[in-house]
């Protein structure tokens, strides 16, 4: 997507970040993704054997590029991962891959990012305990399905009620919004989860998907928050964690305004305000 070579472009642009705060990711190694997804299925996905019908869940052609592309955005947020744990945050300017589950993807997702950092984190020790905070419009169902019945992974998912997809996963806390719902309501509600949140999980580490879908207007989401309301939206998140002492992953999750220079101002803000709360 055209939005991934965009943001780095926009955000060097006007100031928000240097050359030398980007780094390139390699491939995500398969032995990693085996700590999350079915054998069979990685093997698939990597041999390029995937049948059809799978890939018209996922809703992408197959292809090496298109699953290289995978690999490096799932390495991408693990690494995100242990940068934000040494210096407090980091962000993935693609990632939140949030649909995919253990054997198979949809909704644009063939590898769950965060589960396979997630998992990586755990088997290394580097945390015991982690938070997945999804704002993105959508459940992040593929992650509930995937962290249900481990309390070492919390996962929360802050979505549009009537949105895809049309069967929910059961997330340890789901808070489903109304079709419509404006800035007022959205910010509230959000203000009022975090500190329970904090308090249920003391998480040592939290992944969020900061999807822009949820603004109004969005081709894919059926919620209606205006641009500054999605940047306070992050504000909250970022001043939030960044107060008690929480290191953040950022992943740009989903957004499909009909105008790319609406997604992109969105995502760039995501990034402005974690710089702001965690490093000024």
């Amino acid at each position: 997507m055209i939005k991934y070579d965009l943001i780095p472009q926009q955000l060097m642009h006007h100031g928000i970040a240097g050359q030398e705060q980007f780094f390139l990711p390699q491939r995500m190694e398969s032995e990693a993704l085996l700590l999350t997804h079915d054998a069979e299925y990685v093997k698939e996905v990597l041999e390029l054997r995937l049948p059809a019908k799978a890939m018209r869940k996922i809703g992408f052609p197959l292809s090496a590029g298109l699953v290289e592309r995978e690999c490096v955005i799932t390495q991408g947020t693990y690494q995100c991962a242990r940068y934000a744990l040494e210096e407090g945050a980091a962000a993935n300017v693609a990632g939140g891959t949030h649909h995919a589950y253990k054997n198979r993807g949809e909704g644009f997702c063939i590898f769950n990012d965060f589960a396979v950092a997630a998992n990586l984190l755990l088997k290394e020790r580097a945390v015991k305990q982690i938070l997945v905070v999804d704002l993105d419009v959508h459940q992040g169902n593929g992650s509930a399905a995937l962290f249900e019945g481990r309390p070492e992974v919390f996962t929360f998912s802050m979505h549009g009620k009537d949105n895809y997809p049309l069967h929910k996963e059961q997330s340890d806390l789901d808070v489903p919004m109304e079709t419509g719902t404006t800035d007022n309501e959205y910010l509230t509600t959000l203000r009022e989860q975090l500190p329970y949140l904090y308090e249920k999980v003391k998480p040592q580490l939290v992944f969020y998907v900061s999807g822009v879908d949820v603004l109004a207007g969005d081709k894919l989401g059926k919620l209606a928050l205006s641009a500054e309301a999605c940047r306070e939206r992050d504000h909250t998140v970022a001043r939030f964690f960044a107060q008690k002492g929480v290191p953040l992953v950022a992943a740009m999750g989903g957004g499909y305004s009909p105008e790319i220079s609406a997604i992109v101002d969105a995502h760039c803000a995501t990034f402005e305000e974690i710089q702001s709360a965690y490093f000024e």
